[in-house]
């Protein structure tokens, strides 16, 4: 089956030097699917060139005046029809840029519904229009693949689509962050990171929804000493809505709090590792990836009880109301002083994690794609 691959975002985040969200999983999904028995793939980007971050990728036009394009007129890409023609069966639309195209089926994965649900926390000009642009092309779709029960519903609700043309597959974790890292990269990553003994870590690109205001808030809540025994540490770029926020965190106006900026995909499995817990406390998740992977670390979770975050955790975290500072305190205080409470979390984190194993999203995956051809 030859599958035509959506990498634009992903390429995009690799010339900014690191990827994240939907740049990650479409690289952890790539790198597995890429020779996997009965499938071969096409990289492609919406770009008039390709961009050579990945090897192999194909340029089948920029996306915008093609979408532009086919609203205006009911007419497919032309660009990447032409390109694509005859080369491919089934066009895997990763990156929320979904095409419409003709005798080619199309499968789009859409990770939520935030800009449609929660329009407040997006940034872009001329948002009403780029958001009904979205939810119409949504419809050129013939399958669209989300990440989790709650992602199916909001999409089904914001996009108009019937529930029957959205399939879920979960995410996964990859072997990777069930390794235990050696001494040396544990001592190293301390010494790069100047990192305490103890320390909670919140990862993630700071914007509104992520909800690290609050948490900070949570934080300082906490007694004096146990702020200093188990300082706040911030693992993310800056995105936008937070300016305050970030300014509170260069000019060292938070005590007990740090903020580390990006932190390389290589180093998180360590720094996860060394933390006394994860703290996610997310007000909208499609997934929550981030929950999983410090599961597989042994590391314990205190997560939100917002969105997909429960559906993901189950009963292998502490979940706290996203809005309620004061359980987020009481919660990281209880983690904080209880060793036997952390190790049962530890071991039902590790547990919970092997149910999200890649060779079932694989099967999945290449079971759905065959469910798409075959119509």
């Amino acid at each position: 089956m030859r599958v035509a691959y959506g990498v634009s975002v992903l390429a995009a985040a690799m010339r900014r030097g690191g990827a994240d969200g939907i740049g990650n999983v479409t690289r952890e999904l790539l790198h597995r699917l890429d020779g996997a028995p009965g499938l071969a793939l096409l990289p492609f980007e919406y770009a008039d060139e390709a961009s050579g971050c990945i090897p192999g990728a194909r340029a089948v036009g920029r996306f915008q005046p093609q979408a532009a394009l086919s609203l205006a007129t009911g007419l497919t890409f032309p660009q990447m029809q032409r390109t694509l023609r005859g080369q491919v069966d089934l066009v895997h639309a990763t990156d929320h840029y979904v095409p419409r195209l003709r005798g080619v089926p199309v499968l789009a994965t859409l990770m939520d519904a935030i800009p449609l649900s929660h329009p407040e926390w997006v940034a872009y000009r001329f948002k009403s229009l780029k958001n009904e642009a979205w939810r119409r092309s949504a419809h050129w779709a013939d399958q669209v693949l989300t990440i989790s029960e709650f992602s199916r519903q909001e999409i089904a609700r914001w996009f108009r689509l019937p529930e029957s043309r959205i399939s879920v597959i979960p995410l996964w974790v990859d072997a990777r962050w069930f390794e235990t890292p050696e001494e040396a990269e544990l001592e190293r990553v301390r010494r790069d990171y100047a990192l305490p003994g103890r320390f909670f870590l919140f990862v993630g690109t700071l914007q509104p929804r992520k909800n690290l205001e609050r948490l900070v808030q949570a934080h300082a809540m906490l007694p004096a000493n146990v702020r200093r025994d188990c300082p706040l540490i911030v693992a993310g770029r800056s995105g936008w809505g937070c300016e305050d926020l970030v300014g509170r965190l260069e000019g060292g106006g938070l005590p007990d709090v740090r903020w580390l900026s990006y932190v390389p995909d290589a180093d998180l499995p360590v720094m996860l590792a060394l933390a006394t817990a994860l703290v996610f406390p997310s007000l909208y998740e499609g997934f929550g990836l981030p929950v999983l992977e410090a599961f597989a670390a042994g590391t314990p979770v205190i997560a939100s009880s917002a969105a997909s975050v429960p559906e993901v955790a189950g009963d292998a975290a502490l979940l706290a109301d996203p809005m309620d500072a004061r359980g987020w305190c009481e919660a990281m205080a209880a983690l904080a002083d209880d060793d036997t409470l952390a190790g049962r979390l530890r071991e039902s984190g590790r547990a919970r994690a092997r149910l999200f194993s890649w060779d079932r999203t694989a099967a999945e995956l290449a079971q759905l794609y065959g469910q798409v051809v075959g119509r």
